[in-house]
């Protein structure tokens, strides 16, 4: 019997993966130009190369507008001040995400609500969030999590019978399309991450696509401390804003990662689906997320398996990932907790008091809210696989392949 490297076994591998992120001299000319130009910040706004990058950008999600912004945080806070909630108005969220998707409901004074995710993608499930529909409700955020896109079909379906707005949470999705539309220009925001562990990567940073000018207008008074000037002072009204403005130096380097995105695209889609085949034919028990037949080109930023424990002699998930990593591949099962039951998510009425009325004194571990599908995935199924892992060789991904069939050979040693 073969000894895991857990106890003492010789690991399968003991070389490090590809290095992240990834960059050539296309970042360091587009560097060079913001650093030579002597205007490093984001005012005035917007900065000549943030509106190079935000039609760039734009253009390749075949939006109208695309919008830099400080963080891919605070582009879902502006996105809801600019269609205008209000207090105690209702957001729709999938509790299986990040913090971020529901923080920015609590944070302009609205009401998330979490509702569980489909079992087949861990993404948010339409009829889930019909039926939390209410008549405070305003808006629906989706997030397209992993390699997966949303049903976009059924949630803008369910969004335009009730009037409601649809903003994307494309923080995993760069380069993504649905029915060849690109993520985020079939609501009326998407919302896009820069940070650092993200498929396109400016350390921070964040997006916001639209196709709609007076929202542009809006969103973009809001990243400048509310300021109303030439080509976005256009709408009624004056703004509360704050300085959400991405630096220069930000930008250049979101140019040049945004240049390449169609070919790194491609590379991560094909050897997401060779990983899937490699894994399917090798190791029982485990499963690589489906990809909806209406995705037209898929994203793959995580690479979310599903772990069945009974293939593995009882061995619980968490137990399989510690002898994983022993072998030289380090994934995560707890990437995402429910929100409901996160430590860093403890929204507090005696701090937002519109939460009262739903979820008495505070979110965190609030016994009326439930999303067993959720909870199975972040406590016991969900093994995630980063971007890096598809960076590489085959021989990478057979490396893995071959970690989990060597432990599943041997999963005797860890019961």
């Amino acid at each position: 019997m073969e000894k895991l490297a857990l106890f003492g076994g010789t690991p399968v591998r003991t070389t490090p993966f590809s290095p992240w992120p990834y960059f050539d001299d296309k970042e360091r000319a587009y560097l060079n130009a913001a650093l030579e130009s002597r205007n490093w910040g984001g005012y005035p706004f917007p900065s000549p190369l943030a509106a190079q990058f935000g039609q760039l950008f734009a253009d390749a999600h075949g939006a109208k507008f695309g919008i830099p912004c400080a963080n891919g945080s605070v582009t879902m806070e502006i996105a809801l001040q600019a269609i205008g909630i209000e207090a105690g108005d209702e957001v729709i969220v999938p509790a299986y995400t990040f913090m971020a998707t529901a923080s920015c409901a609590v944070r302009v004074n609205a009401v998330p609500v979490f509702v569980d995710v489909e079992e087949r993608n861990y993404c948010m499930d339409p009829a889930a969030v019909e039926a939390a529909i209410t008549p405070k409700t305003r808006a629906i955020i989706p997030v397209h999590l992993g390699a997966s896109i949303a049903d976009m079909d059924r949630i803008l379906e369910i969004a335009r019978k009730h009037n409601l707005i649809v903003i994307e949470d494309c923080a995993h999705a760069h380069g993504g399309q649905w029915r060849g539309k690109g993520v985020g220009s079939m609501g009326d925001f998407g919302s896009f991450s820069l940070q650092s562990s993200k498929l396109m990567t400016s350390g921070e940073g964040g997006v916001l696509t639209t196709n709609d000018d007076v929202l542009r207008q809006k969103s973009m008074s809001l990243i400048n401390c509310g300021r109303k000037e030439p080509g976005y002072d256009g709408f009624e009204g004056q703004l509360f804003g704050a300085n959400y403005r991405m630096s220069e130096l930000q930008v250049a380097v979101a140019l040049a990662q945004t240049e390449r995105l169609e070919e790194v695209t491609a590379k991560r889609a094909a050897m997401h689906d060779t990983f899937r085949d490699l894994l399917h034919s090798q190791v029982q028990g485990v499963h690589v997320l489906d990809t909806d037949p209406r995705v037209t080109r898929k994203h793959a930023y995580q690479t979310i398996i599903k772990y069945d424990s009974t293939a593995f002699q009882g061995v619980h998930r968490d137990r399989f990932l510690t002898a994983l990593e022993a072998e030289g591949v380090g994934l995560s099962g707890d990437f995402y907790t429910p929100l409901y039951q996160i430590d860093i998510f403890n929204a507090r009425t005696a701090q937002w008091p519109m939460l009262r009325a739903r979820y008495g004194e505070g979110i965190l571990d609030n016994p009326q809210v439930s999303c067993p599908v959720s909870e199975k995935a972040a406590y016991h199924e969900a093994l995630w696989m980063h971007y890096p892992h598809l960076s590489g060789s085959t021989k990478d991904l057979q490396d893995i392949v071959t970690a989990f069939v060597k432990i599943q050979q041997n999963a005797d040693q860890l019961r």
